[in-house]
């Protein structure tokens, strides 16, 4: 029995014996120290890779959906709109939407575009009147109060502002703010500007730099009144008045009949909309035009979309480049242990278990990289607000400015498909970086490897 015929067997694909030569060229010894080095660089770019991905990735995340949050929490996912005649029924109207199996809530609201100052400076406003059962729909809205409250909220005529437009106007409880409506009273002259002061009731922080510095909330009631949304119907048994009726005749003659610019629909299921919107239109009693989120943010959305794709892409070479290591480092050590490859080969090992030994060499290398970099990224990711303050506290420089991003944290979630996908990306990479060093090494003929021993 030859010696090959007597190690063969106990040589089998993947065994001890593999496993041991494999962790032996893994550790690193005095002559092989510029291979290890190579290899330590390597197993850092591919844990810095995994990291960086799973980082990037869990903050677009939480990104997109702390923003969809935020914006769905204030704008629904459908807003209806009047059409053919006066939305005076707009009660009714929300009565039936809320009734409409998949609608959790609905609110008719006023809204009109104002110049609203304080006590610095002035700045244009999107001035809403909501009634208090309707803020209490608006959890956001509702809990977002920082100073302030809502107890009789729909009898006072004050107003809610966000903090940052607060800040901006330089006022807060009780002081006084200006809205000036440029489509006020129609005289001989042209439009002049309705304008009205109002006290502040309460000041929110919703943690979105748009609501918080842009919207402006007054009571369902005076915002009508203000921006006479309402429609003049002739009293039942009177005269219209002449044209040179005075103005008391006028109100004495017509009964005014308050009305909505809109419905705010909120889904069960935002992403809903498309089954949803039949279902609407065919519950209601009267016409409207459904606007859905996605149509209204479709851009910014998409947007983000392809962002999360194009970083998933760019970041991805940071392992791509890693895994090219990996195939010059095993190069370098095929070369190296020529002499140990013709020795083996001799004893018995075969060609297959030569190519495993240092397949899984490299591999082992990427395993570690890619072990280090999910720990190292969920770390980071699971504590990404704290440390960014941190960073931003030691720099003495804003990171994530809530001015361009408009969140007022660095938001973060972290998705376990995405995380997967990470690994079995870098897994795969590394494994196929192994596969060529190792069939050059599977094709070493013991004989030409040991002639100039």
């Amino acid at each position: 029995m030859t010696v090959h015929e007597a190690a063969a067997p106990t040589t089998g694909p993947f065994s001890r014996f593999e496993f041991l030569v494999a962790g032996r060229y893994l550790r690193a010894r005095r002559k092989d120290a510029f291979i290890s080095v190579i290899a330590a660089l390597t197993l850092t770019g591919i844990a810095i890779g995994v990291a960086t991905l799973i980082v990037v990735m869990s903050v677009m995340n939480g990104f997109r959906d702390e923003l969809l949050s935020k914006i769905l929490g204030l704008n629904g996912h459908f807003t209806a709109y009047p059409i053919e005649r006066q939305f005076t029924d707009y009660d009714q109207t929300v009565a039936e939407i809320e009734a409409i199996d998949g609608v959790i809530y609905a609110i008719a609201y006023v809204e009109g575009q104002a110049l609203a100052s304080g006590q610095t400076e002035s700045t244009g406003v999107a001035a809403r009147g909501v009634d208090l059962a309707s803020i209490r729909k608006l959890e956001m809205l509702h809990n977002g109060a920082v100073l302030g409250g809502w107890d009789a909220w729909d009898e006072g005529m004050g107003v809610a502002i966000g903090s940052r437009l607060a800040q901006k106007l330089g006022v807060t409880i009780g002081d006084p703010v200006t809205i000036v409506n440029p489509n006020g009273t129609t005289t001989p002259f042209g439009r002049t500007p309705q304008i009205r002061s109002f006290p502040v009731n309460v000041i929110f922080n919703l943690g979105m730099v748009e609501f918080d510095s842009f919207y402006l909330y007054m009571p369902l009631q005076a915002a009508q009144t203000y921006f006479k949304m309402y429609e003049d119907r002739l009293k039942p048994g009177v005269a219209p008045p002449d044209i040179m009726a005075t103005d008391e005749e006028i109100d004495a003659a017509y009964e005014r009949i308050p009305q909505a610019t809109a419905v705010e629909i909120f889904l069960e299921n935002p992403d809903a909309v498309a089954s949803m919107r039949d279902k609407v239109q065919t519950g209601i009693s009267r016409p409207l035009i459904l606007t859905d989120w996605q149509q209204r943010d479709e851009t910014f959305f998409s947007a983000l979309q392809v962002e999360r794709v194009v970083m998933f892409v760019i970041l991805s070479m940071i392992i791509l480049v890693a895994a090219f290591n990996i195939i010059s480092s095993l190069v370098m050590l095929v070369k190296d242990k020529g002499a140990d490859i013709a020795v083996l080969r001799t004893m018995g090992a075969t060609r297959g278990s030569i190519m495993r030994i240092f397949s899984m060499t490299g591999t082992a290398i990427g395993f570690i990289g890619t072990g280090v970099g999910l720990a190292l990224g969920l770390a980071i990711a699971a504590n990404a607000e704290t440390l960014r303050a941190f960073v931003s506290n030691l720099l003495g420089v804003t990171i994530f400015p809530p001015e361009v991003f408009f969140l007022s944290s660095l938001p973060s979630k972290i998705n376990a498909g995405e995380v997967t996908a990470v690994v079995v990306l870098a897994l795969s990479l590394s494994f196929l970086a192994t596969v060529y060093p190792a069939w050059r090494a599977a094709q070493y003929d013991p004989v030409e490897a040991l002639r100039y021993e």
